[in-house]
C-alpha cells in the first residue's frame, strides 16, 4: 500500500532527489528524466482518456497502459542490482509483446498508410498524437539513462554508477510509440479517415526551381 499523507518533503532543496533503492541522486539524472518524461506520457493518456471520446475498448486499452507506465516509472527510478532485500518491480518482456499483440489487433483495422499523416482530425486523435510524441521523447530519455548508467546488475563503476537501467524500459516505450500512433488512426476512422500530409504544404503549384545559368554555375 502507497501512503502519501503529505505532499511536500523539502528534502529536494538540495537539489538531490531519493531513487526508488532511497539512494540519493542529483534531479540532472538522466534517469530522473526518464521517468518524468514516461509520467508526462502517462498524463498525456489521460487527458486522452478523459477528454477524447475513444471507442470503450480503447479506453480499456489506454487505461492498463496507464497502470504499466508507473511501472516503468518505478523501474527507471529504481537501480539495477545483484540483489534485494525486497526484489523491485521490473518490466517484463510480455508488456512489450501485449503491446505487440495491440499493434497488430488494432492496425487490422486501417487501410494500408500510403502517406505520411498530420496529428489531428478528431480530438481523440489529436491527444493521442501528442501522447506519442512524449512517449518517443521517454523513449530517448531511457536511452540516454542506459547510456550514462549501463544495464549490468553487478557493475561497480564509479563513473556508470552502481546498478544500471532496465532496457525493456526503452524498449516498452518504444512499442508504446507504435501502439499510440495506430490508435490515432483508428480514432479517425468514424471521421473519415486519415488526415493526409500534402507535400509542399498542399500548395497548388510547387515553385518553378531556378534554372542553372552561367550566373550560379561557377563561370
Amino acid at each position: 500500500m502507497v501512503i502519501l499523507n503529505r505532499i511536500y518533503t523539502r528534502t529536494g532543496d538540495d537539489g538531490t532527489t531519493a531513487l526508488g533503492d532511497m539512494s540519493r541522486t542529483s534531479k540532472n539524472d538522466p534517469r530522473l528524466t526518464a521517468y518524468a518524461d514516461t509520467d508526462e506520457t502517462n498524463s498525456f493518456i489521460g487527458v486522452a482518456v478523459t477528454t477524447g471520446g475513444l471507442r470503450e475498448d480503447i479506453t480499456q486499452t489506454l487505461t492498463r497502459i496507464q497502470n504499466d507506465l508507473f511501472d516503468v516509472g518505478a523501474d527507471l527510478c529504481t537501480p539495477l542490482r545483484a540483489s534485494y532485500d525486497y526484489p523491485p518491480l521490473r518490466v517484463e518482456a510480455v508488456w512489450v509483446d501485449e503491446l505487440e499483440a495491440d499493434c497488430d489487433r488494432y492496425n487490422e483495422e486501417l487501410e494500408k498508410l500510403r502517406s505520411f499523416i498530420l496529428p489531428g482530425g478528431t480530438p481523440g486523435a489529436a491527444h493521442l498524437h501528442v501522447a506519442r510524441t512524449v512517449a518517443r521523447r521517454a523513449e530517448r530519455s531511457a536511452w540516454a539513462a542506459l547510456e550514462a548508467h549501463g544495464s549490468d546488475p553487478a557493475a561497480e563503476d564509479a563513473e556508470r554508477g552502481e546498478g544500471g537501467v532496465n532496457p525493456l524500459t526503452a524498449k516498452y516505450l518504444n512499442r508504446l510509440s507504435d501502439l499510440l500512433f495506430i490508435l490515432g488512426r483508428v480514432a479517425n476512422v468514424a471521421a473519415g479517415g486519415d488526415v493526409l500530409w500534402q507535400p509542399g504544404g498542399g500548395r497548388a503549384e510547387a515553385p518553378e526551381k531556378k534554372r542553372r545559368g552561367a550566373s550560379d554555375s561557377g563561370v
